[in-house]
């Protein structure tokens, strides 16, 4: 496994993100205010307040999530035409689902409960992996695929019916660990299930990985219907803003580092 690459884009991501970047923003003009130098202080809090109100009153987030979920269509799933299926981890919330005993799912909780209907529509010859252990530095007390398995056995699944890789911390192990694990044939149809804004850094990783996937997307994010709109919600805006640029930092730095087709 790639640690070194995967601690550098951690640490990297703390300084970069979207509200870190705001942060710094502040802190310049209070900075630039205590030193006596108040045109660009008022010149950084003057754009600061701009940049905000655009956040609040614009779903930005969105507008760069959509140019990444259109790529795709929502997935169908075609049974006959299926060998195998991967489902990356990503809509469990570990933490609570340690603390509480109890499977916790977040915003990409259609990752999870598309592996139940698969589970439930595919025969037992068909093999369904789930990938994921925890993406955080900070100890989370339990893996994503062990929450998962909780949320397995509520509904009535056999956990002989799932492979689980529980050792993954991102989307380049989740290819590397998985396809070690399974060791799928050339001529095989897998289908890989994540969020449709992941969708294209993830098909490239594995493609990078030599294993071929079909995308079947899901979590989509954005209204396409109703993208220009005006609407204030600074939390839920700022929120897919981070998200949308996270991901195109992702597909960036994974394509420099030679980890992504």
């Amino acid at each position: 496994m790639d640690s070194l690459f995967y601690y550098i884009a951690k640490l990297a991501w703390l300084l970069v993100a979207v509200d870190s970047l705001l942060l710094i923003w502040l802190a310049l003009a209070v900075v630039c205010w205590y030193w006596g130098r108040l045109p660009w202080a008022k010149g950084l809090t003057g754009s600061l307040l701009l940049v905000l109100l655009g956040i609040g009153l614009f779903p930005v987030g969105e507008w760069a999530l959509f140019s990444l979920e259109k790529q795709y269509s929502p997935g169908i799933l075609q049974v006959e035409k299926v060998d195998g299926v991967v489902v990356l981890g990503g809509g469990e919330r570990n933490a609570q689902s340690f603390a509480w005993g109890q499977a916790s799912l977040g915003d990409a909780a259609e990752r999870p409960m598309v592996l139940l209907q698969i589970a439930r529509q595919l025969p037992a010859s068909v093999p369904i992996v789930f990938t994921g252990g925890t993406g955080k530095m900070s100890d989370q007390g339990m893996s994503g695929a062990e929450v998962i398995a909780m949320l397995l056995q509520d509904h009535g699944i056999e956990l002989s019916r799932i492979l689980f890789e529980d050792q993954s911390r991102n989307t380049l192990e989740n290819a590397v660990l998985t396809k070690a694990l399974v060791q799928p044939q050339v001529a095989e149809n897998w289908l890989l299930v994540t969020s449709a804004f992941h969708m294209p850094r993830a098909m490239a990783v594995f493609c990078k990985a030599d294993w071929p996937m079909q995308a079947y997307a899901v979590d989509f994010r954005s209204r396409k219907d109703k993208l220009w709109r005006l609407d204030w919600d600074f939390a839920r805006h700022l929120y897919n803003l981070n998200l949308a640029y996270k991901e195109w930092l992702g597909i960036v730095a994974y394509k420099v580092a030679g980890k992504s087709c």
